[in-house]
């Protein structure tokens, strides 16, 4: 009867499973365990502060206080398309881990079927009819650990997607506040500039009439015109490079094209406070690129194991459970059908195709923990940098600073003595000249030392925390 004979199959899948719940209990893992590459650290920062502070998590709304510049960043964060693909990529290494991780469990197909005709290998008198509809397991079982290190491999991607949106995180924040220094230093100097257009265009106007009055030659007449033109000549040249630093701002913002709102001037900024650098160990756990650099390492070597693997035998299971008849009205009437078998297929011989496939994977691990080793060494050499870049460009702003008060009164005085006839006023246009350069200069080398705070907070793997999840 159908009954009885449907009564033994589920033992012949009970043994099924046992036999592949033994495979997985008993499988071995090829290949090398992963072991995180030991690297050498300085003992301390070369350029590093005296006091270097504790290594603490970098609040980047506490290190550049400005209102506007907070809103331009928290902007960015929400709507920059290359933060968004680095989290899509993350949601990307999930599924994947997901579809890996499946491999190491049986999979369940539905068939179903018919037929109906004289040939069925051989030619019959009769006309056969053949209905089925059967569910199907099969299962390869991980026996060697092929599937454990595919999943393994696909785990360290995981956190190789999540370090990499870590590091376009910092790395977006640290070119927000880049550009938006860059955008006050730009109008800044273009307010300098006007100034300088309206002053010289003062001092044309004196000039012109003492030459109209026979007093002075009319070579100082050109000379002034000369130096008016190359401040009005400085304008359209600003303008151009505030306009092209608001596009790249809103690009970040992941909006169109248009001008950017800024807060306090450059020169009322407040300087960051001096940020903890900590101990030159901690860099290997504070900055993303490190990490990621490590994850992958760690992925690659799992694919040494999975490689090995697949140089042994691939040991199967299949069985199929289900009902069959010659009628399709009478297919739940008739007795059931069921297979169990086995399978083991491996390489033979394949011209070292399997070997060399280990080689492949062996070589890509080195090559990540080269790469894992450059990164590290870029690393530390950008944290030098960036403390250098803080210590020289804050005493280049100082003497900027005494150069154009020492300007501005050269230009006074000069102009004092040109007018009482003392010198000529080739003295007079070079105090000018020296004035606004020193003005232009000082006004870069102000937003060179904050933009050197901002490269080591991104040499420092920037800040882990958001204001709101802080606050929190």
């Amino acid at each position: 009867m159908v009954t009885n004979r449907l009564s033994s199959l589920p033992a012949l899948f009970i043994l099924l499973v046992l036999l592949s719940g033994f495979g997985l209990s008993g499988c071995l893992t090829l290949g090398p365990d992963f072991e995180s590459p030991v690297v050498d650290v300085p003992a301390a920062y070369r350029f590093a502060p005296a006091d270097a502070g504790s290594d603490q998590d970098l609040k980047w709304w506490e290190l550049f206080k400005d209102p506007v510049l907070y809103e331009l960043v928290t902007t960015a964060l929400e709507n920059n398309q290359d933060l968004k693909t680095a989290l899509s990529r993350i949601e990307e290494a999930r599924f994947t881990y997901g579809m890996t991780r499946a491999d190491q469990y049986p999979a369940i197909n539905l068939g179903a079927g018919g037929y109906v005709g004289n040939y069925s290998g051989t030619r019959s008198i009769f006309t056969n009819n053949n209905y089925y509809v059967a569910p199907n397991l099969s299962w390869e079982l991980d026996f060697w650990g092929k599937f454990k290190r595919s999943t393994a491999a696909a785990q360290a991607d995981i956190l190789a997607s999540a370090y990499g949106a870590w590091a376009v995180r910092t790395t977006l924040i640290a070119d927000v506040v880049s550009a938006y220094y860059q955008l006050l230093d730009y109008r800044q100097r273009l307010e300098m500039s006007k100034e300088t257009l309206t002053s010289r265009q003062d001092g044309l106007d004196i000039i012109t009439k003492r030459f109209d009055k026979g007093i002075i030659p009319k070579i100082d007449v050109n000379q002034a015109q000369i130096q008016l033109e190359v401040a009005a000549g400085a304008i359209p040249t600003y303008e151009r490079l505030i306009s092209k630093t608001e596009h790249q701002l809103k690009l970040l913002m992941g909006r169109l094209p248009g001008g950017i709102r800024t807060g306090i001037s450059l020169d009322k900024q407040l300087l960051p406070p001096m940020i903890p650098v900590g101990m030159p160990a901690s860099l290997l756990q504070r900055r993303p690129e490190i990490k990621r650099a490590l994850a992958l390492v760690h992925a690659a070597n799992e694919k040494i194991g999975v490689a090995v693997a697949q140089r042994f035998p691939a040991i199967s299971l299949t069985g199929a459970l289900g009902l069959a008849s010659s009628e399709v009205s009478n297919i739940t009437n008739h007795g059931g059908i069921w297979n169990v078998s086995g399978g083991l297929l491996g390489p033979l011989f394949d011209f070292n195709k399997s070997k060399l496939r280990v080689e492949v994977a062996k070589e890509q691990t080195r090559q990540a923990l080269f790469n894992y080793q450059e990164v590290v060494l870029t690393a530390f050499k950008e944290v030098e940098d960036a403390l250098v870049e803080v210590d020289t460009y804050r005493r280049e702003s100082d003497a900027s600073q005494r150069k154009v008060d020492a300007a501005e009164n050269a230009y006074k005085l000069s102009f004092e003595r040109y007018d009482k006839g003392v010198s000529s006023y080739l003295e007079v246009l070079d105090s000018q000249r020296t004035l606004f350069s020193a003005q232009l200069e000082y006004s870069q080398n102000r937003q060179l030392y904050f933009n050197a705070y901002v490269k080591l907070y991104k040499a420092l793997g920037g800040g882990w925390l958001s204001k709101r999840t802080d606050a929190g």
